[in-house]
């Protein structure tokens, strides 16, 4: 008989057992807000099973164990020949998988194909973030790739199959591949014209022996790789495959595996090129715009990986507070609880909503080039030309924001568990060491504030694209229609723009959020968004927010679970 000093009593259950995606209900207005009628029977009916896989316990503890058990690197075989191979726990196949069945690298052409697959990004995520590297760079190879037709014809079918196949075999055996990217190196960073690594033509046309260091090479184990060489005519964006049409090995030279500070389930590489084959994609010259539209698309899973990982720590500190007593009730109805979690709950909503709003436009922008009329259903854009201005300005600014906000919010949802949430196994360690990646990844807050800086100074179309955007809202709220007026008066003066740019930034995205509440969240969640980040009626930290304001119906709707 157990001591009585033994007995557990007060503690939470585990979330588990639920709907990832209909339990979350700004995702699941937000899908049917924005999906054509025509296809929302058939999305929500893939996301519920989706949402109802990422909610079990059999998958979560995927996600553990493949963290637990991390991959490892053998650059040589028992007889000393050189292989080069990652070895990773079963559970990583078991998330990959599920992914890659989930139709996650697949958006291209397919109606509606964006909002539903960066809605099924979102909750496969919150079952575990690494698998997002080769499933986003998997997805967003395709318009790189699409520069070059020979090219696109063979890779596309296997880059958007539903077929998982892990191992080192020639692609055309494969029914399903995986892409990698290879653009970084030691001396440059972010500034990849910086590029050392060579590329010499051989005799056959668009074919290139390559020579270099790679510093960050994501993936190791995909079947191919985009990256970035040095071309007689300039910095060139080649394909580089991992296994040869012979069944021979191409040169990739593994030397080591990061050590990351996130997710220790997926590995990040330094990898050689000696005399490694490649096949030109582009013109020489012509790299960085060749990629640019990869780097778009994984820029925007940089927001939706934030986004879920936001919606995941509110998620967890809201069960914690519902089924945690402590002074005399549970910590949910205790009126600063109360205050912290609807804090939390805003930050989550205003990035989800701006998340789907950004994969939207993608499925405007595809529907208008392929007159199937699968566009979206909801009050978004509308038209292709105007989607495409906006996203030139929305994607890096959402990208800067939401991803600097992922820190703070995961922070402060652990300390809702307090000592609880310190520990392993609650799972929010995890959350945390993972929050700062999509802030680095694809262009740091100051790469993408240059951007914003770049589209406004070249590109006026995005701004007017913008402007309508949060145009729409106008009228709604006076907080959100004086922000807006002194966004234009900042816009105005371009002094010393560059030290301002993320202060611009900031602005920009903050706008453009609250004009998406006003139009289509509950009026109280618009209310406390535009009265705390708009108005100033905030503080310093979570938890700030005016007490006059309902937050009670605020944290209700961030409810995991009924």
């Amino acid at each position: 008989m157990a001591a009585t000093t033994h007995t557990v009593t007060n503690q939470v259950p585990p979330l588990v057992g639920y709907d990832v995606f209909n339990a979350d209900r700004a995702l699941a207005e937000g899908v049917e807000r924005h999906s054509a009628p025509a296809l929302l029977d058939v999305t929500r009916t893939e996301l519920t099973a989706l949402g109802r896989t990422a909610g079990a316990a059999a998958a979560q503890e995927w996600g553990a164990q493949a963290n637990e058990f991390p991959p490892k690197l053998r650059t040589h075989d028992r007889y000393g020949n050189r292989i080069d191979e990652v070895d990773f726990h079963p559970a990583w196949h078991q998330v990959l998988g599920q992914a890659v069945s989930a139709g996650l690298t697949d958006a291209w052409g397919r109606p509606g194909g964006h909002l539903r697959r960066a809605a099924g990004f979102f909750v496969w995520t919150q079952v575990e973030a690494g698998n997002g590297c080769p499933v986003s760079m998997t997805h967003a190879a395709v318009p790189a790739l699409r520069v070059e037709p020979d090219l696109a014809a063979e890779w596309e079918p296997r880059l958007t199959s539903h077929r998982y196949e892990p191992g080192l075999r020639p692609a055309a055996e494969k029914a399903g591949a995986l892409f990698g990217m290879g653009m970084t190196e030691k001396q440059g960073g972010s500034d990849v014209r910086a590029n050392t690594t060579s590329a010499r033509p051989l005799d056959t046309e668009g074919e290139y022996l390559l020579t270099g260091h790679k510093w960050f090479c994501s993936a190791p184990m995909c079947d191919g790789f985009l990256v970035l060489a040095q071309a007689p005519g300039g910095l060139t964006c080649f394909l580089v495959p991992r296994v040869l049409d012979d069944g021979t090995r191409n040169v990739f030279l593994i030397q080591r595996l990061k050590d990351k500070l996130g997710n220790r389930s997926n590995a990040s590489a330094e990898v050689e090129f000696d005399g490694t084959w490649a096949r030109r994609v582009g013109e020489e010259g012509r790299g960085v715009r060749t990629i640019i539209e990869m780097v778009a698309a994984t820029r925007l899973d940089c927001v939706l990986g934030s986004a879920a990982l936001i919606r995941q720590s509110v998620a967890q500190a809201v069960h914690h507070a519902t089924y945690r007593s402590a002074f005399g009730g549970e910590l949910i109805n205790k009126p600063l609880m109360r205050n912290v979690l609807a804090d939390l709950a805003l930050e989550s909503e205003a990035a989800t909503t701006l998340a789907l709003r950004l994969a939207s436009a993608y499925d405007v922008i595809q529907s208008a080039g392929s007159g199937d009329g699968g566009g979206t259903g909801g009050d978004g854009g509308g038209d292709a030309d105007h989607e495409r201005a906006f996203l030139r300005l929305a994607v890096p600014a959402a990208k800067y924001w939401v991803t600097k906000r992922c820190t703070p919010v995961a922070g402060e949802a652990l300390e809702c568990l307090g000592g609880n949430g310190y520990v392993e196994e609650s799972g929010m360690p995890r959350l945390l060491r993972e929050s700062p990646l999509n802030s680095i990844w694809e262009g740091s807050g100051n790469v993408q504030a240059l951007d914003v800086l770049r589209a406004l100074q070249r590109e006026p179309e995005a701004l007017n694209a913008f402007l309508q955007e949060v145009g729409r809202a106008r009228g709604a709220d006076h907080r959100l229609d004086a922000a807006i007026k002194d966004l234009l008066t900042e816009l105005a003066d371009l002094t010393g723009i560059e030290a301002r740019a993320r202060r611009l930034v900031e602005r920009l995205a903050l706008v453009l959020q609250g004009s998406l509440l006003v139009r289509w969240a509950p009026p109280e969640v618009a209310d406390a968004f535009c009265a705390s980040r708009l108005g100033g009626d905030w503080g310093s930290a979570f938890g700030t927010l005016p007490h006059t304001l309902d937050l009670a119906s605020v944290v209700d709707r961030a409810r995991p679970v009924g």
